[in-house]
This record gives structure tokens, C-alpha cells and sequence, in this order.
């Protein structure tokens, strides 16, 4: 085998002058930087022209000008070493020959292994017998014989494998899978391995024949060739293969061309794009095809539109333009409902897209945003999808304090415009001052005030998907004054074996009420009394409703924080002292004087268990009405996540319907590199609390099976999943998918 070890260099040897065949000892450690000696007699060579070395025992020929070593035998050059129980050097020829345990490292630190080597004196080009090549990745080349010039090797009658060789019980072993080859050309610049008249070995069977291939090393970032195949089985697509190609265009970009082929359906191309600019990542992902589409009519029959071109584009990115200045965008867009479901693509019932411009300071952050939207249920019409173009957020917060306190100011501006229906644009400022300090007894408070003033435009309030978000027609402008009192009230000390908190809460928030009316509701919709927005100023989410009146809200928090485990619970409620709650919607538990309680808990044991609950207790007849469990058991290699949501609202608005659902998934590793997995959504919902459910009670939506093994060098799996729910031309169904993957390094 050929080794590169720099450049041209006489070996440096401190018995210059010795007699023929003298044996001169010679210290184990390299020697230092001095002048090497002369081959044919002339001046001597650059210091930095030199090799260390290192040996037990070491002979010199005058005559001959050859130098023999043994035992323990070391030379390096920079980076390159060489190690043998004996080395012989002929001046005159050139030629370094080292036998027995031969081991040569590159400044990779990539190993050759062999019983004999020959090199030339600049220690770069040489062979080797029975050579065992070591990659710094991890694979292995083994050869009967191989060369290297420069930096490509030749191996003949040579096996690579990155497997393990070894045992748990450090006794040799087969491979799990070897590539086996008449001759096999490494080019380590290029990071690549090419094979001749070779077959893919797995198990010590061969079961593949190739008669030319190659694959990059371990090392490589990235390189262009065929990738694995993949195989799905779908009940509408029939039997899909993939053969995906990989173009490394250059080092900051690379495209992947992927046609699948079903037995069911016309072939289907995917395209998927990444570049790397010096601002940020941008990824382009896509698939489309010439197909059957299906639709149904008003009685629900499916239709036969015959053959569409459908399709589906994603891209996203994001560019930092200066420290301060960056660009955020995401584009999904499918040609039609199903295509998404029907091709595996996801289970989305609403595509958005979006590009926000921000720029963020120590102290402030503006964002100036658009979003559109693609409805993919049946009910979805598209002259009721909004776009928003532009969506402007300000928000400053100085860093001088103002009476003791801090000050912040915001601003918001939006265009939300439909084809057919509701129109609004809003404006809006506002200030607050917030300032905190504790009593000499350790209650923590903080003082409120805020200011708010929004101006909105509405046209063809009509037309409002449902009349509850309606506003009128024309120019409408409030203010919005609000001014608050909040108290904390730790208490803090040893018991049960740990640290026990108790902190007590206490809110009293008040401003003007009924400014909602005669505005529309946009971004407040989703409205529900939690434990994370009990003591919030206002508890409807976005800027178009805000809960007026005066009121008291009041929690208590407790912690216990012991060696290994910790428990936090909290739980709270609100009493309306002036309004009457009549903007919140029945079943959100706002709209009486007394709201519902709310409350959270979240016990954690180590790293290997957490269970959160939350809940909303009706304050009348203490009925649950939000009922949440998430637990997550285990560790990365074996674990489970269960989740559990029960909502027993009788809500009033339809889009936000009651619904009982059960979430479980997890894995379990059944052996070294054995593991078993599986998922499952199911619907839990009875038409007796929702009229408007699919099922009633226990119904799968979806689950998933699976196995999978995965070692150092190899990765197998093989699910299953079935769909419950159908959707238009998709019908529930089963679908089957392996998995396979050669790895070519094991690290």
C-alpha cells in the first residue's frame, strides 16, 4: 500500500558517524529538530527537512549507508508516523522498509496495519502486504495487498465493512455487512470508495452482485450518488418504491431528485433543495404527479374528476441580514385537500404561510409580518380564508425606570382582508408601567397601570363566518385604562423530607367595561379560563376582545422539592366585583361573577418521569369541566408519553366543540440493538356531549406499529399504520413502510 507522509526527507539518525554494523542504544523518545545527515555527502538538510526518531536498538552500515532498527521502532514526520519491530533505511536507494506489527497514521489519524511495508524516504508513496486499513471514521479496508500514490489507495482482493469486528466479550466476529471486491480505489481527497467486479455481503451471505459502485467514506459532509431505495405499501397507492439520487452541487447546497413508482397510481416526483447562504438556511420541499382526483357533491358521493396535475411545495427559511435585521418564511401550498393525507405528507387541516421581517435590539423588537391561509376540510370555503397583509408588531421596553418602575410600549397594526367576507384593519398603542418591591414581611408586590387605544375599520361585517365575531360597519375607536395590584406571599421551610413552599396570590384588576361591543373578534376566538392565563390582564387571547369590569383573582401555589422528586401544584379562582361577564361566551367558565377553578400540577421523579394535570372545576356543581393528563415515563432508549384531554364545556360556539381524546406513543428497547414502537390517536367523544361527533366513544383515528433494528453500521425497520378517518378520495386504510439504511461510518 502506498501511505503519504509529506514531503521528501533524509531520516535524521544520531549515530552519523558510527562503524559499520555498530549497535548503538538510542533513547525511546523521538529526537529532537537537528541537522539530518547528508545522503550523498553534501550539506547537511533543513532542520524543518527532518523525521523523528525512536528506537531500542539501532545498527548503522557506513558503507552501504544503510540504517537498521529494532524493537519498539517509532519515526514521525509533522503528523505521520510509523511504528515496527524493525526498520531498515537505505540512503542511497531511497527506500524505508518496516516489517512486523506495522502501523502507519496520517495526520487524520486514518491507520494502515500490515506485516510489511515499503516506502520511499519522503515517506509518502509506498505498498504494503496484507494490509488492514483503519479509517478515523470508524470503517475498515482489508487487503491482500494494496498501493498508495498520493492520496488514492489500491487495494486488491480487498473487503470494506464499518461494523464492529469484535464481540461484547471482545472476541472477533463477522461483520454484520461487508462490501467484498476484486479491487477497491480509495480516494481519500475525494472521500470516496470505488468498487470492482463486488457483492454486498449481510449476515456472511452475499446477496447482492455489483459490478461497479461507489459510496462516500464516513468523513465526507456530503457527496453525490444513488441513495437506498425506499418501499411503502398504501391501500390507495398500491406497492411505492423510491430511488432517490443526491446531487452535492457544492459544499453550501445540494438537491434531491426522488421519483416514486407505485403499482396503483402514476409515478410521482419529489424534489427537495437545501442552501446554506452566509445570511441562513433556505430548504425547498416538493412532490407532485399526474393523477386521479376525487371530490364529492353535496350528498356526500365522491366524484371522479379524472386525471389532475396535484402537487404539494413547502419552503422555509430564514436570512440574518445584520445583527440586528432578519427575515423569517414559510410557504405550504397543495393543489387540492387530499393530496397531503393521500401521499403520507401529514394530516394538517389548514396550510399556512407566512413572511416576517423583525429586527431586535437589547431593549426592542418589531416585526413586520404577512400570513395566507389554505383550508383543506370540506367545510372550509375559500372566499371565508382571511390573508393578512401587513401585520406589524412594536414592542419597547426602555431600560431607565420611570417612579421606581419599568416602563414598556407596544404597538400593533393589521389588514386582514377576505374575498368573501369580513374586512378589518386595527391600530393600536399602548404603555404600561410595572413596578415590583417586597414589604420588610417578604410579600412580593407590584403596581399596574396601562393604556390602550385602538382604532378599527370594518367592512362587510355581514358576512362574519358566525354573527358572535361580527363588528359594524365603518370607523369604530375605544380606550382601554386598566390599572392592577398583585401580592405573592411565600412561605418557605423543611418538611417531609424536603424544601415546602407555599405561596399564596392574590390580583385585583379593574377597568371600564363593555368596550367589545360594536368590535369584531378576529383574534380572540379561542377563549378559556386555564391555569396560565388566570391572573393575566386580560384572559382573551390575541387584541380584539378584552375582558373589562373590575375583579379579584386569588391562587395558592405549593412546591415540594425533595432528593430525586419534585411536586408543584397550584390552583386558583376570579370573582367578578363590577361587570357582568356577559362578552365571554357560555362554557368558557368567565361568563358568571364567580369564574370556575383552575389548577395545575406537575409531579417529576429524576430524569425518568413527569406527570402534568390540569383542570377546570365548574364552581356550581364542581363538574369537571377540563380534565388533561401528559405523562412522559422513561428514558431515550425505552420510553412512553400518554396524553389525555377531556373538555365537558357545553360550549355555545360551534368551532369550539367539546372533545374527549386519548394520545399514547412510546418505544420500548427489547434488546442491545432491538426496539419496538407504536402510536395511537383515539376519539373518545360521545354524540351525548357532542352532537356533532364522527363516533361515538371509543374510535381509533390513527395508529402505528413498529420494530426497528440499529447498530453502528446498519439500520432496519418495518411499520405499520392504519387510518381510520377518511376524507373524500382518501379512504381509511392500511400502510406499510421499511425502512433500510447502510451506514458508512459508526460514528
Amino acid at each position: 500500500m502506498r501511505f503519504v507522509l509529506l514531503a521528501t526527507a533524509t531520516l535524521y539518525a544520531a549515530v552519523a558517524g558510527a562503524a559499520v554494523a555498530q549497535v548503538v542504544p538510542v533513547p525511546t523518545e523521538p529526537v529532537g529538530e537537528a541537522p539530518a545527515m547528508p545522503r550523498d555527502g553534501g550539506a547537511p538538510v533543513a532542520a524543518g527537512d527532518t523525521i523523528g526518531f525512536a528506537a531500542d536498538e539501532m545498527a548503522y552500515d557506513d558503507r552501504g549507508q544503510i540504517v537498521t532498527a529494532s524493537g519498539n521502532v517509532r519515526l514521525n514526520r509533522d503528523a505521520w508516523t510509523l511504528a515496527a519491530d524493525g526498520i531498515e533505511y537505505n540512503q542511497v536507494t531511497g527506500i524505508v522498509v518496516a516489517v512486523g506489527h506495522v502501523i502507519a497514521t496520517d495526520p487524520e489519524g486514518n491507520q494502515a496495519l500490515g506485516d510489511r511495508i515499503e516506502l520511499t524516504d519522503s515517506l509518502r508513496d509506498g505498498a504494503i502486504d496484507n494490509m488492514l486499513l483503519v479509517l478515523n471514521e470508524g470503517g475498515r479496508l482489508a487487503a491482500v495487498e494494496g498501493q498508495r500514490s498520493d492520496q488514492i489507495f489500491s487495494l486488491r482482493r480487498a473487503v470494506y465493512s464499518p461494523c464492529s469486528v469484535t464481540g461484547n466479550d471482545g472476541c472477533p466476529k463477522d461483520p454484520l455487512w461487508q462490501v467484498k471486491a476484486l479491487r477497491i480505489t480509495y480516494n481519500r481527497g475525494k472521500h470516496r470508495l470505488s468498487y470492482r467486479n463486488a457483492s454486498l455481503e449481510i449476515l456472511g451471505v452475499p446477496v447482492l452482485y455489483l459490478p461497479s459502485f461507489s459510496h462516500p467514506d464516513g468523513e465526507a459532509k456530503q457527496a453525490s450518488g444513488l441513495l437506498l431505495p425506499g418501499i411503502k405499501l398504501q391501500r390507495q397507492l398500491g406497492l411505492g418504491i423510491s430511488l432517490p439520487y443526491h446531487f452535492a452541487v457544492a459544499p453550501d447546497r445540494d438537491i434531491t431528485v426522488t421519483p416514486w413508482f407505485y403499482t396503483a397510481v402514476n409515478p410521482a416526483l419529489q424534489l427537495q433543495a437545501r442552501r446554506l447562504f452566509s445570511q441562513g438556511p433556505i430548504e425547498i420541499d416538493s412532490l407532485f404527479t399526474y393523477t386521479r382526483l376525487g371530490d364529492v357533491d353535496a350528498n356526500g358521493n365522491i366524484i371522479d374528476k379524472g386525471n389532475r396535475f396535484r402537487g404539494y411545495f413547502a419552503l422555509k427559511g430564514t436570512l440574518q441580514h445584520s445583527p440586528e435585521w432578519q427575515s423569517r418564511f414559510s410557504v405550504r401550498l397543495t393543489t387540492d385537500d387530499t393530496f397531503n393525507r393521500l401521499y403520507g405528507l401529514g394530516f394538517d387541516d389548514m396550510l399556512r404561510s407566512t413572511y416576517a421581517l423583525e429586527r431586535q435590539t437589547s431593549d426592542s423588537y418589531l416585526s413586520i409580518a404577512g400570513w395566507a391561509f389554505q383550508g383543506l376540510r370540506v367545510s372550509d370555503k375559500r372566499g371565508e380564508i382571511p390573508f393578512v397583509l401587513p401585520l406589524v408588531d412594536y414592542d419597547w421596553r426602555p431600560q431607565n425606570r420611570v417612579l421606581g418602575g419599568r416602563l414598556r410600549f407596544g404597538a400593533n397594526s393589521m389588514n386582514l382582508f377576505r374575498t368573501d367576507g369580513q374586512d378589518v384593519a386595527r391600530a393600536l398603542a399602548f404603555g404600561r408601567w410595572d413596578r415590583s418591591f417586597l414589604t420588610p414581611i417578604g410579600q412580593r408586590v407590584t403596581f399596574t397601570g396601562m393604556l390602550r387605544g385602538d382604532v378599527y375599520n370594518v367592512a362587510n361585517a355581514a358576512k362574519a363566518t358566525l354573527p358572535v365575531y361580527a363588528g359594524i360597519d365603518g370607523l369604530r375607536a375605544r380606550a382601554l385604562p386598566v390599572a392592577a395590584i398583585d401580592m405573592e406571599w411565600p412561605f418557605a421551610g423543611r418538611a417531609l423530607g424536603g424544601v415546602q413552599t407555599i405561596t399564596p396570590r392574590v390580583q385585583l384588576v379593574a377597568m371600564p367595561s363593555g368596550r367589545n361591543a360594536s368590535f369584531p373578534n378576529e383574534d380572540s376566538r379561542a377563549i378559556e379560563l386555564e391555569d396560565v392565563n388566570l391572573f393575566d390582564l386580560n384572559r382573551f387571547p390575541g387584541f380584539d376582545q378584552f375582558e373589562g369590569g373590575t375583579r379579584l383573582t386569588y391562587g395558592l401555589t405549593y412546591g415540594l422539592d425533595r432528593p430525586g422528586w419534585a411536586l408543584t401544584s397550584e390552583i386558583g379562582q376570579s370573582v367578578r366585583i363590577v361587570g357582568n361577564g356577559d362578552e365571554f361566551p357560555q362554557g368558557t367558565g368567565l361568563s358568571d361573577q364567580l369564574s370556575d377553578f383552575v389548577g395545575r400540577s406537575v409531579l417529576k421523579y429524576g430524569r425518568y418521569f413527569e406527570l402534568t394535570h390540569r383542570f377546570r372545576v365548574d364552581r356550581s356543581n364542581f363538574a369537571v369541566r377540563r380534565n388533561e393528563f401528559d405523562i412522559q415515563i422513561g428514558n431515550p432508549r425505552t420510553y412512553a408519553t400518554i396524553g389525555y384531554i377531556k373538555l365537558n364545556r357545553n360550549i355555545s360556539i360551534e368551532d369550539l366543540e367539546d372533545r374527549e381524546e386519548l394520545r399514547a406513543g412510546g418505544r420500548v428497547a427489547v434488546a442491545r440493538y432491538w426496539s419496538v414502537f407504536g402510536s395511537a390517536v383515539i376519539d373518545l367523544t360521545t354524540r351525548a356531549s357532542n352532537p356533532l361527533a364522527t363516533g361515538d366513544g371509543f374510535s381509533f383515528i390513527r395508529h402505528r406499529i413498529g420494530a426497528e433494528y440499529e447498530d453502528e453500521c446498519f439500520r432496519f425497520g418495518v411499520s405499520w399504520r392504519r387510518d381510520y378517518i377518511g376524507d373524500r378520495d382518501f379512504r381509511p386504510g392500511n400502510s406499510f413502510l421499511l425502512t433500510l439504511a447502510f451506514k458508512t461510518s459508526p460514528k
